[in-house]
């Protein structure tokens, strides 16, 4: 499934947010996939007899309401259906009788179907419309018919339903028969619903819900009746399902059949984590004139942004049916977030132009670059690593070193000590790229839909000159913490379709403690210009990791920070991870903010419950031009460009290539 397409109307849609789809190559248990539609559906969709007792006490405000408790529900009664199974009306005396991939549903009466569907009619009508009643008679329309044609009760389901020779085995088993079908019944194509556009987003997402809901039941469901099979007559239709795919198929094989778990599917019982322990003693930062010979000079930084917007409204215009009730400006209130941006490209491209137009920047050639480093965690590229790449793509025969690290939303700090460790070694520029990509990560999460963004941001870190002091005057670095912060954003996770996710408390409490550390630091440490005081006071501006702006405003005032001395970008860009804070100092520098050298504390910290600063020396003339669009290469005054870099890149692989690499 495409993490987002632009529908005819030029408007992001995400497809996971509504089609409900289950990798089911990460669910080994009926008890896993009951947590996983109990998280998405039970906990949050009303059953029936919630919704009639809510109109009865007179709850719902308005239609729109009303609606989405439909529209869950709706979702919850298809909750295991709709993500294993096809609906296929079939000929009883048609339908295999041996298939163990053919199922029929065995349902129980709804007992008190009718006084609710009378109920949730005469309760539509009589409340006001909540936006436009136009729209919103379209969606009941939709979701009412559906609604009152259910004949069955929903509060116990099975996940696997029998087959038909079990369905024959049980004479008082009830299942959903029709007299007649017309295969042409009128349902939307998956186009129909990705182009669906409407004036109001939270409407927009209900009615590509009710669309979907339609279509999982594509026959007249005013003459569906419940039968036992000794009612059934051969010309009869009964709903037949069918495994939508064939990992659905494969996983109802493994529950059903219990054989024994091949040993590379046994779950591993490991020991409780034991109490996080403090070291024998504090790592102190380091002191980057005191401690290395080669000091570091900054000489360029340029950037590239994902193409494509993503605002407050496109988020609320594809609510996932599991999410709670949210508005724009409450994700604008909650996290300082009004945009993101997302990327159709490979994470490697972006990678790439920034690299380009950072050596282009800083006058250097591809032979003058001694290592290259990729900081990101989104990288789905092992082999060769996005460093290795990017040295071959930059025309480098070789270099010192070239290697990813993953420190998430801390990749500058941990990358510029890297940078600064090798430079001792090369005594020439190193180039460190600071890239994610989660926009094909998030599925129907929402809390990363709301916070997380592309983009990819390059450091070119060369050897200052005779005498010059250096741009880095201190690097921090650390790790690890209570087991839960550890874990608190985690990808991929099995637990959610393999999506990343963000447990919110862990989080603010790793940067509260993170913060306090860092706060303690710069106090104690002396300022390498002024020795007399502290290295807090010496410091010009803060551009600190953009996770989440209230949150870090917050934390930073309980740390002793300025908040007045903070800069972010947060409500443009979202979060972008380890890119965060480098394409934070290049918006910090385009806004004036940064308008002169200044020097900047810039914290960082994240998943792994990594975190670490540097305190930098940022001249505005180090940021290039803004990459628009990819046809970035190195351009030098003086220099001819040089085309043969572009000539020489490899033509993708073919099976002729692997033989004539294996001596075939």
């Amino acid at each position: 499934m495409e993490p987002f397409v632009i529908n005819r109307l030029g408007r992001l849609v995400f497809p996971a947010t509504v089609l409900a789809e289950v990798d089911f190559s990460v669910i080994d248990s009926l008890e896993r996939l009951t947590e996983v539609v109990t998280r998405d559906c039970a906990a949050t969709a009303p059953t029936g007899s919630d919704i009639l007792a809510r109109i009865e006490a007179h709850a719902y405000s308005g239609r729109y309401d009303l609606l989405r408790d439909i529209g869950q529900n709706l979702y919850w009664v298809n909750r295991y259906s709709m993500i294993m199974f096809e609906k296929r009306p079939t000929r009883w005396r048609d339908l295999p009788r041996s298939n163990r991939h053919v199922f029929l549903p065995s349902v129980t009466p709804w007992q008190e179907g009718a006084r609710t569907v009378a109920a949730v009619a005469d309760g539509y009508h009589r409340l006001p419309a909540t936006w436009d009643s136009g729209t919103e008679d379209r969606i009941f329309g939709l979701l009412f018919d559906v609604f009152r044609n259910r004949r069955h009760h929903a509060t116990v389901s099975s996940a696997i339903q029998p087959t038909v020779a079990q369905f024959l085995a049980a004479p008082d088993a009830l299942t959903i028969v029709l007299p007649g079908h017309d295969p042409d019944y009128p349902t939307f194509g998956i186009d129909e619903i990705l182009d669906c556009g409407e004036e109001v987003p939270e409407l927009e997402a209900l009615m590509r819900c009710a669309m979907v809901l339609h279509d999982q039941y594509p026959w007249d469901r005013s003459t569906a009746e419940l039968r036992p099979v000794s009612r059934i007559g051969d010309d009869d239709f009964v709903v037949a399902l069918h495994p939508r795919t064939r990992e659905v198929a494969a996983f109802i094989d493994r529950v059903t059949r219990r054989r024994r778990p091949s040993f590379a599917r046994r779950a591993v019982q490991r020991p409780a984590p034991g109490p996080a322990l403090e070291p024998v003693r504090p790592y102190p930062p380091v002191r980057v004139g005191e401690t290395f010979a080669v000091r570091p000079k900054l000489e360029a930084l340029a950037i590239v942004r994902g193409e494509h917007v993503c605002d407050n409204a496109d988020v609320i215009r594809n609510a996932s049916y599991s999410w709670s009730p949210m508005t724009a400006g409450q994700i604008a209130a909650t996290t300082g977030i009004e945009r993101r941006r997302y990327t159709a490209r490979d994470l490697a491209d972006l990678a790439l132009d920034a690299a380009r137009a950072a050596v282009a920047h800083a006058g250097r050639i591809p032979q003058e670059i001694g290592a290259v480093l990729v900081s990101t965690c989104t990288s789905t590229q092992l082999i060769p690593s996005i460093a290795c790449w990017l040295s071959g793509e930059l025309g480098l025969r070789q270099t010192h070193a070239a290697f990813d690290l993953v420190a998430s939303c801390a990749g500058l700090p941990y990358g510029l000590a890297e940078a600064l460790r090798l430079l001792q070694e090369v005594d020439r520029p190193v180039v460190l790229v600071c890239a994610e990509k989660f926009s094909d990560k998030i599925g129907a999460v929402r809390t990363p839909r709301m916070i997380f963004g592309d983009g990819a941001a390059a450091l070119v870190v060369a050897p200052a000159g005779p005498g010059e002091p250096g741009d880095v005057d201190v690097v921090q670095t650390y790790t690890s913490g209570p087991w839960t912060e550890v874990n608190s954003i985690r990808w991929p996770n099995p637990a959610f379709d393999n999506d990343i996710t963000v447990c919110g408390p862990e989080v603010r409490s790793l940067v509260r403690r993170y913060l306090a550390q860092m706060f303690d630091e710069l106090c104690t440490q002396p300022d390498p210009d002024a020795p007399g005081r502290s290295l807090l006071a010496g410091i010009d501006l803060i551009v600190p990791h953009q996770a989440n702006r209230t949150i870090v405003e917050s934390l930073a005032r309980e740390a002793g920070f300025s908040v007045d001395r903070l800069y972010f970008n947060i409500s443009e860009m979202g979060n972008v991870s380890a890119a965060s804070i480098p394409i934070a100092l290049f918006d910090a520098i385009r806004d004036g903010v940064l308008d002169r050298p200044m020097r900047v504390f810039a914290p960082g910290f994240g998943a792994g419950a990594v975190s670490g600063y540097a305190v930098l020396r940022v001249d505005p003339a180090i940021a290039a031009p803004e990459v628009i669009g990819s046809d970035v290469f190195p351009v030098v005054p003086g220099r001819a460009r040089d085309d043969s870099v572009a000539a020489s890149w490899p033509m993708p692989t073919t099976t002729d290539d692997m033989r004539i690499a294996f001596g075939e």
